[in-house]
């Protein structure tokens, strides 16, 4: 039954969360489909339906629990109203879109400077009146300012973040470069420190793992176990390696 493929072997105790929590694992250890899962088990928006299995899916759902805390008056929080699920393929996606949307802008304006003699601005004012100058602004304004894919990632991310909010991440440092995945940390810090946020994390990466203020499970263990981030095999193996190499940044 999906998914005791994945978590059959585990000795699974309750997972206790905190403002920060990162599900980490080598690929295949099922980060990611605990993160779904909890995902639709807490109604989040962002979740995926299966056109198969999906009657797998909803029969595990229904054995699956969770508790709610209680605050500082020992009244029980409830669900935040914004619940977001966030995968880097929905990421990699609005990438995609944004890419597609500058080369046909591109695309119009040369067709119109070559191919019938308009200016290079009488052909942005032509398409603006085409297919609407707000909307076309904001999207040229958006693909002006991006840098490269990872800068896009990290703006689409810091965009989607609010207070008081539930965010439901699946390794959103695909894309970003070392300094951006530590920026990204920081910022998921402050969010959760100052604005009431709230994080569930899946990812391997050393420099997430090592920003994030909070409390980490390590899913390639029997027990899923909580662990420092410095003793992750994913982590060491990137220690072992800049070690093995140490002489050559003298």
């Amino acid at each position: 039954m999906y998914p005791d493929a994945v978590f059959r072997k585990k000795e699974i105790e309750p997972f206790v969360f905190v403002s920060i929590t990162v599900f980490y694992g080598n690929n295949g250890c099922g980060k990611s489909t605990l993160l779904s899962l909890i995902a639709q088990k807490i109604g989040a928006d962002g979740t995926d339906t299966y056109a198969y299995g999906q009657r797998y899916i909803d029969q595990f759902l229904s054995e699956c629990s969770y508790g709610l805390g209680d605050n500082d008056w020992g009244q029980e929080v409830p669900l935040p109203k914004c619940r977001r699920y966030i995968k880097s393929e929905d990421i990699l996606y609005e990438i995609k879109k944004i890419q597609q949307e500058d080369a046909l802008e591109g695309g119009y304006i040369y067709e119109m400077v070559h191919n019938r003699g308009m200016t290079k601005e009488s052909a942005k004012n032509a398409l603006y009146a085409k297919q609407g100058a707000d909307s076309q602004m904001e999207i040229l304004k958006f693909v002006q300012e991006k840098y490269s894919n990872g800068e896009t990632a990290m703006q689409i991310l810091l965009d989607e973040m609010q207070p008081d909010a539930l965010y439901l991440l699946d390794e959103p440092e695909v894309s970003l470069s070392p300094q951006n995945q530590a920026r990204l940390a920081d910022e998921i810090n402050k969010y959760a420190r100052f604005l009431g946020c709230q994080f569930l994390i899946a990812s391997h990466s050393p420099f997430l793992l090592g920003t994030l203020q909070g409390k980490i499970y390590d899913l390639d263990s029997r027990q899923m176990e909580e662990k420092q981030w410095t003793s992750l095999e994913n982590v060491r193996y990137f220690y072992d390696f800049f070690k093995r190499h140490e002489k050559e940044f003298d």
